[in-house]
């Protein structure tokens, strides 16, 4: 589904432009694609962020330009590390019934069995699709899966219409058993030991033969 959203045709550039622009709680944009030349546009601010938090990581936009409506699928969006707003959008033109080549994220289902790490390998999976039947997410069920359970990119169940673009053999998520506080710690000292690195003794492990030495020599003294 894509999301409506009212947009104005820019003339003014740079840095300065885009600053005013963010304070009237607009938004600066770019639609690129089918051979035309990029269009510059100002998008409402609280609508857009609402657009994308809907549609996810490739929201699907029905931006009205002019009086004309053009399909954008969002490519990049940059926020504001610190007031989290909306920077600037890049989007690609597309068309109803064009397939497109996305990165969709990866969701997992349910929870492993007891004393598992479940470990995604890898968080995405690329994928073609039409444009307007990009799924948000794709479902992975590792509900009560055992250790020794590995999900390829074979096994993962696509809506229809979507294609697999990645190797089949793409381990996706890797359920392995859970190692224990001391399996973790001895692990860690054989790899420092590898890579030649020493440990500094910890203050309480100094401290101990100091006080074993003064105990005794206290003792001998009252001797």
């Amino acid at each position: 589904m894509s999301e409506k959203i009212k947009a104005e045709k820019r003339t003014e550039f740079g840095k300065g432009a885009a600053r005013r622009i963010r304070r009237e709680d607009k938004v600066p944009a770019v639609v690129y694609g089918h051979g035309n030349d990029p269009i510059h546009l100002t998008l409402p601010g609280h609508d857009t962020m609402l657009a994308l938090k809907h549609g996810g990581a490739n929201a699907l936009l029905e931006l009205e330009i002019d009086g004309t409506t053009q399909l954008a699928l969002t490519k990049q969006v940059q926020i504001d590390p610190i007031k989290r707003h909306l920077e600037h959008i890049d989007f690609v033109a597309v068309k109803r019934g064009e397939k497109v080549t996305v990165d969709v994220p990866v969701h997992l289902v349910g929870e492993a069995a007891r004393e598992t790490l479940v470990v995604t390998e890898n968080a995405t999976v690329q994928i073609e699709a039409e444009a307007t039947h990009i799924p948000e997410a794709i479902e992975v069920d590792i509900d009560g899966a055992e250790a020794g359970t590995q999900i390829h990119a074979s096994d993962l169940v696509l809506p229809s219409g979507s294609t697999l673009l990645l190797d089949p053999e793409t381990l996706i998520v890797n359920i392995t058993e859970q190692q224990s506080e001391a399996a973790l710690e001895a692990e860690l000292e054989e790899a420092e030991a590898e890579a030649g690195i020493e440990r500094e003794e910890s203050d309480e492990a100094a401290e101990a033969p100091a006080a074993e030495a003064s105990a005794e020599g206290e003792a001998s003294s009252e001797e």
